[in-house]
């Protein structure tokens, strides 16, 4: 990865880390797992649009952003996960999302895309293609 990368003894790739998000990449059934943590917002949304961008233009272009760990999420960090999706899609791949009940799983709802993305309440629903989160 260009942006910040390294590569853990646990085979997890470190793309980022600040005081406001950290990014962990690792493989998961040939499904690029992307493990945010902190804030996804105007400081941090430029660092996320580009590791997915990257990501999705090699290797398998299915890819998973578990938000579960995410605390804050504005529309310039929406607007990074939509450029990530878009992007996956010109690969023929696609972003599935993760997301918990509570403050990130209601934005998804009310601002209409749980209808742009598959959102999973867990990692595992997700790799599997399980149980999505429903439109309620």
């Amino acid at each position: 990865m260009n942006v910040n990368g390294s590569t853990n003894q646990q085979g997890q790739q470190q793309i980022h880390e600040d005081k406001d998000l950290s990014i962990r990449v690792h493989l998961v059934d040939d499904v690029q797992v992307f493990e945010l943590t902190g804030s996804l917002d105007i400081a941090t949304s430029p660092t996320v649009r580009a590791a997915l961008t990257e990501a999705s233009e090699r290797d398998s272009h299915r890819l998973i952003v578990d938000l579960t760990l995410v605390d804050f999420l504005d529309s310039t960090g929406l607007g990074a996960l939509i450029g990530g999706q878009r992007r996956a899609k010109e690969f023929g791949g696609e972003v599935r999302l993760v997301a918990k009940e509570g403050q990130i799983l209601r934005l998804l709802r009310i601002t209409g895309l749980l209808k742009v993305f598959a959102v999973y309440a867990t990692l595992d629903e997700a790799v599997s293609e399980g149980q999505r989160v429903g439109d309620l």
